[in-house]
């Protein structure tokens, strides 16, 4: 009898099909993030959290390690505005194939977010966002990689203290962090043998910002701290630090806080006013392989992200994607957002590289640690 040639290829083909390991069926794990790449205040960390994540997500997916499923990260624009934050949080939720929120970066928003409850009452996970508000990271649901910033403030007061900067003001934004961190150094300094010199106000609103900026200038001149503390990023401390170094005194030692973006600070004021700067960090200096998952880091954002410059925001955004790959291996082979949230909160003390988290069903904490940076001559990060 003869063989019809073409039935029988695509029975071959069919069952070819059916041969093929249950891998094969792999399904696309979507992890969204929330980060303006397009509000100057936000853009460089933004950006550099998602390079971080994209090339964790690169190495992952190119090993095949996870039973032929794929990770993909989803990126909304908020225009760094807290409402728009919610509501592209609500819509990622409102996808199902979105299994975690990885790697958001607005402080307003998430401060909102949590005053909501979003992520426990929807039943997904908040991972690693770069927040260090003892609301947002203590919320149900999020778990947190980077110290807080009750940790960096306290730092950077035992460094003032010990160079001898035991006269300081505190000049912190009108918005976010700003009132609450400055409510908490005040507390913080007494104990620590620090006075406080001067409390001034940088009014963020356009309008108002010029004239606030004036009068922490001239408190400033008039009161002589050995130090600034400096609670406010983008635009209010950039033009503040541009006024402040134009005045007698005004040479004073600063310190700020990690979200006081070092490169956007020297482009706006020069490198000559914004040396000797002193940052805080809430998480590892990623420019120096002293860890385990520095070095790690290192080697894939050469591969998977050649051309762009290693960073403290590309290093958080990196870590971040460790954990959420993690707790999707400890999901099973099929993971779910139930999965996804019940793996990180039952992960226990979790190894980073160096770099450890603790998530269990009753604590969640991050990092603790701090690491103290100055901008030095050349416009650069050194320890």
């Amino acid at each position: 009898m003869a063989l019809n040639f073409s039935r029988f290829t695509t029975t071959m083909a069919a069952l070819a099909i059916l041969a093929l390991p249950i891998s094969s069926h792999a399904i696309e794990l979507v992890f969204g993030q929330v980060a303006s790449q397009t509000n100057p205040a936000s853009a460089s960390n933004a950006k550099g959290l998602a390079t971080g994540i994209q090339a964790y997500f690169d190495r992952v997916n190119a090993g095949n390690t996870l039973q032929g499923n794929k990770l993909k990260l989803v990126t909304l624009d908020d225009s760094l505005q807290g409402p728009k934050m919610v509501e592209l949080t609500q819509q990622l939720i409102g996808d199902p194939a979105v299994i975690g929120l990885l790697g958001f970066l607005n402080s307003a928003g998430l401060a909102e977010i949590a005053k909501q409850d979003l992520p426990s009452k929807n039943g997904i996970a908040l991972i690693a966002p770069l927040q260090g508000d003892k609301n947002v990271i203590s919320a149900a649901n999020v778990f947190p990689l980077r110290s807080g910033y009750a940790d960096e403030v306290g730092s950077l007061l035992k460094e003032a203290k010990t160079w001898g900067k035991d006269s300081l003001a505190i000049v912190n934004m009108s918005i976010a962090f700003g009132p609450p961190l400055a409510q908490l150094t005040t507390q913080l300094s007494g104990p620590l043998g620090v006075k406080i010199a001067t409390q001034q106000v940088l009014d963020a609103a356009p309008d108002k910002l010029d004239a606030s900026v004036r009068a922490a200038v001239a408190a400033i001149a008039e009161k002589r701290p050995k130090g600034i503390i400096l609670l406010a990023a983008g635009k209010p401390a950039f033009e503040f630090v541009k006024a402040v170094r134009d005045v007698p005194g005004g040479a004073v030692q600063i310190y700020g806080l990690s979200v006081l973006q070092h490169d956007g600070l020297v482009n706006a004021t020069g490198k000559d006013k914004a040396r000797g700067i002193v940052l805080s960090q809430a998480v590892p200096f990623p420019f120096v392989p002293s860890k385990a998952v520095i070095t790690e880091y290192q080697a894939d954002m050469k591969k998977y992200a050649a051309g762009e410059a290693l960073s403290f925001a590309s290093l958080e955004g990196y870590m971040g994607a460790k954990i959420a790959v993690e707790a999707v291996r400890r999901a099973g082979k099929t993971p779910t957002r139930a999965a996804v949230l019940q793996a990180l909160s039952n992960l226990g003390e979790y190894n980073l590289g160096g770099v450890y988290v603790n998530y269990t069903a009753n604590q969640r904490t991050g990092w603790g640690g701090v690491d103290l940076s100055i901008i030095n001559s050349s416009g650069s990060l050194q320890k």
